[in-house]
């Protein structure tokens, strides 16, 4: 029986050997994989940050260039109301020139067939057909 105890207890210490032994492997295999890991995520930050200086700067060149452009549309805007006003004046001279003409016209087409008529007070010459 004495046999079988030592060989049972060899057999126990063998066996927490090797389950020790195993942990220690599966520990080295972890400690690596963070280490890994560690790593990756320093690559990260580091990639985020330059993303992040990269990005405020974008940001900042964004900024100046709407500023700029708001700048350059405000010189702009008195420009357009001028061009507005001329193409408003323009508009209503067109329209004046459009009613002078049908009255003109409606005047020839209603008047009495008649010799040239010269009005000396106002410097005109009227046609009447």
């Amino acid at each position: 029986m004495k046999m079988f105890i030592k060989l049972s207890v060899a057999s126990v210490s063998g066996a927490v050997v090797y389950l020790i032994y195993n942990v220690n492997q599966t520990l080295r295999k972890g400690m690596g994989t963070l280490e890994e890991t560690n790593k990756t995520l320093e690559e990260v930050r580091n990639a985020v940050h330059g993303l992040t200086q990269e990005s405020k700067q974008l940001i900042h060149s964004a900024n100046q260039i709407t500023a700029d452009v708001k700048g350059k549309m405000e010189n702009v805007d008195p420009l357009l109301e001028s061009a507005q006003d001329v193409g408003e004046m323009i508009h209503n001279v067109t329209n004046s020139m459009k009613e002078a003409s049908l009255e003109s016209r409606h005047k020839e087409l209603s008047a009495p067939t008649a010799p040239l008529i010269r009005t000396e007070a106002e410097g005109v010459q009227i046609k009447i057909k």
